[in-house]
């Protein structure tokens, strides 16, 4: 047993406050993880701020980006650098069998089902830990990786059950936050991709990582970008037929957006999260032979795909992360909610 030094949540909007507890014997099925870096998300402004619900009741150590060293456990990760899933699925109900673990009805999540990484240990499920190998670590620090954790393999993961092909135009509406990761992997994997946004500095960031595609909608109507996307479309040389949509900015407006831009055949991916609900015409996925599809984290079997586009080069996350100390995760927590940070937060013990 060792003792944890975390930052639990204990109300709505409360700066979140120091404690130190035990990690308890640990069972045979379980590791230790001595924490490099947990990533800020989204999700857990929605638990802080928002009034979503976590799993346990408060107060709760937050937190599911994370990566760190196992210091006890299993002897097949013992001593291993690793990234936590942030769905850690139970491997053996129906949806787990029938390879949708992302959406298993008996997980457990970091920060949400159990204490997770704003902490400088957590105890976690050893099973589906994913092995860092050294060569991922020659560019990035073990701390910045924690970011592959959910803002990387979330998108990562929707974009393969998109089924996107080489040359398929792809939009991305938010590229700020987890929407980077996801326009440089869909431009990664071979797809024509213009990237929206209300804010030229973000999309100047995306520009950096390779796409060069970019439109800023910021004062445009519906209308207007949707005629300007098509003949962007058309300037790329990509089809007009089997667009590839990607909603990631969680807003009703990209929400809207990305409903408007389906056409024929094409496929709309939600990633972002809002509580506003949208009045669309449902009948249009009929008549274009359209879907809409949704993704839930990433299943822990992707995740060697993720960091191996690291370790061959292709994605690079330093440029989109920036590490905070974990002492001041209530300056950034806020800073991150009035929008005044524009890479992936990551805070280190």
């Amino acid at each position: 047993m060792i003792d944890i030094v975390a930052y639990q949540m204990t109300k709505k909007d409360e700066p979140f406050e120091k404690v130190t507890y035990s990690s308890g014997e640990l069972s045979p099925s379980d590791a230790i993880v001595e924490i490099a870096g947990c990533g800020v998300c989204h999700t857990d402004l929605s638990f802080w701020h928002y009034g979503v619900p976590t799993r346990k009741e408060l107060p709760l150590v937050l937190g599911h980006e994370i990566s760190g060293t196992v210091l006890n456990g299993p002897a097949d990760v013992k001593g291993k650098s690793v990234i936590i899933p942030a769905v850690l699925p139970c491997g053996d109900c129906e949806l787990c069998n029938c390879g949708k673990s992302n959406i298993c009805q008996n997980q457990k999540m970091p920060g949400n089902d159990f204490h997770g990484g704003f902490a400088s240990h957590v105890v976690v499920p050893a099973k589906y830990l994913a092995v860092v190998p050294d060569k991922a670590l020659e560019n990035h620090s073990l701390a910045e990786l924690s970011v592959i954790a959910d803002a990387v393999s979330t998108p990562y993961q929707v974009i393969v059950k998109s089924e996107l092909k080489a040359d398929d135009f792809c939009v991305v509406i938010g590229v700020g936050g987890v929407g980077v990761y996801c326009a440089q992997i869909a431009n990664i994997l071979g797809g024509k991709v213009l990237a929206l946004d209300i804010s030229d500095v973000k999309l100047e960031q995306v520009q950096k990582a390779g796409v060069t595609n970019t439109l800023n909608i910021k004062d445009m109507d519906i209308k207007s970008i949707k005629k300007e996307v098509k003949s962007i479309c058309k300037e790329m040389g990509a089809s007009k037929f089997n667009w590839k949509i990607y909603e990631m900015s969680g807003t009703k407006a990209g929400q809207e957006l990305a409903f408007a831009l389906m056409g024929i055949a094409s496929t709309l991916s939600i990633v972002g999260f809002t509580l506003d609900k949208l009045e669309v015409r449902l009948s249009n996925l009929m008549a274009f032979d359209g879907q809409i599809i949704g993704t839930w984290g990433c299943k822990p079997e992707l995740y060697k795909d993720v960091i191996d586009l690291v370790v061959n080069g292709k994605l690079n996350l330093k440029p989109f992360t920036q590490t905070f100390p974990l002492t001041e995760i209530n300056e950034i927590f806020n800073q991150t909610l009035e929008h005044k940070l524009l890479k992936r937060s990551v805070l280190v013990p």
